[in-house]
C-alpha cells in the first residue's frame, strides 16, 4: 500500500493502459454573488480536485448522492462548463494528447464530434419545433461533417442502429414515447461516431421495463461502435449492470474508485459502504441478512464544507484526525483508490451478489 498524489497515480496507471481520458485535479467552483453590484462572497465547490481515468472501450460509472457534483464533472468533460482548474487530457487516435480544459472554444470545435453527451430528460432535451431529421443531423450540419445527401443516409443508419424506423425521421418529438425519445437522444449523440460518450442519468427518467431495453441497447452500441462511456447515475443497480469500473463522489470529491465487482463486494470507504447497503438484493433468501445503514445528519454544504474529511460529520468510524486532516487518495492495489485515513483497517460490508 502506497500513498501517492492523484497525478502520480494517474501517470503510473496511464503508463500501463494508455487511457482515452485522464482527468487530474479537476475543479469547478461557482461564484456566490451578493448585493446589487454582484460582489463575490464565496464559491460553491461543485467539483473539488477530482482525478480519474477512462480506458478505451470501458464504461466508468460515476455515482453519488444528488448534488455531489457528478453531473458537473460530465459537463466539464464536454466543456459545457470551463473548469476552474485542473486538466482533462484526451488522447487522440494517433496517440497525441490535448488538454480539453485549456483549449479555446474555437479549438474545441475539432473535438466536439469525438466527445458527445446523452442527457437525462428525453422530453426537455429535444426541441419540439424540430423534426427528428433536424434534431439528429444538426451536429453534422453545424460542423460541416458531410454533404446533405450523406446526412440523410447517416441519420437513417443511426436511427436503425438505435431501434427506430428511418421512415419516421420527418416526425416531431411529440409523436414518440419516452423510451423512443431517449433513443432519439442516443442517436443524436452517436451520429458523429464519437469515441467517448458522457451519459448523464440516461435512463433515470424511464420506466423500469424501458430502462432495461435502453441499457441493453447501449451495451450493444458500445460493442458494435467501439464506444467508451462515462455513465453518471445515482442508481447503483444500473451501475452494477453496465459498468466495468465505478468511481464514488461525495460533496465534490472523489472518495473511492475500483473495479465494479470489487467495489460492490469489498468497499473500503465508509460512504461507499452506506451506498452499498441500499442496493436491492435480487435473491429473496438473502434480503433479511443485512442492515440498512442510515446516515445521520445532512450532506455537507459545498459552499462551506467541513474541515478535514468532508464525510466525517456523518461517519460512524470517524476519529479526531478525520476532522483535521484531509485524507489523500491512496492506491490500495489493483487500481483501487480510496480517500480515507483508515482504509484497509475497517471491516466494511459490501453487497452479497449471490
Amino acid at each position: 500500500m502506497t500513498e501517492q498524489t492523484p497525478q502520480s497515480q494517474l501517470s503510473s496507471t496511464a503508463a500501463n493502459g494508455k487511457p482515452l481520458l485522464e482527468v487530474s485535479n479537476l475543479k469547478m467552483y461557482f461564484p456566490i454573488l451578493k448585493g446589487i453590484f454582484g460582489k463575490v462572497s464565496g464559491y460553491v465547490k461543485a467539483v473539488d480536485e477530482v482525478s480519474f481515468f477512462i480506458q478505451p472501450g470501458e464504461t466508468l460509472g460515476l455515482v453519488g448522492e444528488s448534488g455531489c457534483g457528478k453531473t458537473t464533472v460530465g459537463r466539464c468533460l464536454v466543456r459545457a462548463y470551463k473548469p476552474t482548474a485542473g486538466s482533462i487530457l484526451y488522447r487522440l487516435a494517433d496517440g497525441t494528447e490535448v488538454d480539453l480544459a485549456k483549449v479555446s472554444n474555437e479549438e474545441l470545435q475539432a473535438y466536439r464530434k469525438d466527445i458527445r453527451m446523452i442527457f437525462q430528460d428525453p422530453y426537455s432535451s429535444l426541441n419540439p419545433r424540430m423534426n427528428v431529421f433536424e434534431i439528429i443531423s444538426e451536429v453534422l450540419r453545424v460542423n460541416n461533417l458531410c454533404s446533405p445527401k450523406e446526412m440523410e443516409y447517416l441519420v437513417a443508419d443511426i436511427m436503425q442502429k438505435c431501434g427506430l424506423r428511418p421512415e419516421y425521421m420527418r416526425r416531431y418529438p411529440h409523436a414518440f414515447s419516452g423510451g423512443e425519445r431517449q433513443r432519439l437522444g442516443i442517436a443524436r449523440a452517436l451520429v458523429t461516431s464519437p469515441r467517448l460518450v458522457v451519459c448523464d442519468e440516461a435512463v433515470s427518467a424511464l420506466d423500469v421495463s424501458v430502462r432495461a431495453q435502453i441499457l441493453n441497447l447501449m451495451e450493444d452500441l458500445r460493442r458494435d461502435m467501439h464506444l467508451t462511456y462515462l455513465f453518471i447515475s445515482h442508481d447503483l443497480s444500473v451501475i452494477r449492470h453496465i459498468c466495468d469500473r465505478v468511481a464514488v463522489m461525495y460533496v465534490g470529491k472523489l472518495v473511492e474508485s475500483a473495479d465494479a465487482n470489487v467495489l460492490y463486494t469489498n468497499p473500503l470507504h465508509p460512504y461507499t459502504e452506506s451506498l452499498m447497503s441500499a442496493v436491492p438484493i435480487p435473491n429473496p433468501n438473502l434480503r433479511g441478512r443485512k442492515d440498512r445503514i442510515r446516515l445521520e445528519g445532512e450532506v455537507a454544504d459545498p459552499s462551506n464544507p467541513p474541515s478535514g474529511c468532508y464525510f466525517h460529520p456523518r461517519c460512524r468510524y470517524a476519529k479526531d484526525v478525520c476532522s483535521v486532516e484531509t485524507p489523500a487518495l491512496r492506491d490500495m492495489g489493483d487500481s483501487h483508490f480510496v480517500a480515507c485515513h483508515f482504509a484497509g483497517e475497517l471491516q466494511l460490508t459490501g453487497v452479497r451478489l449471490a
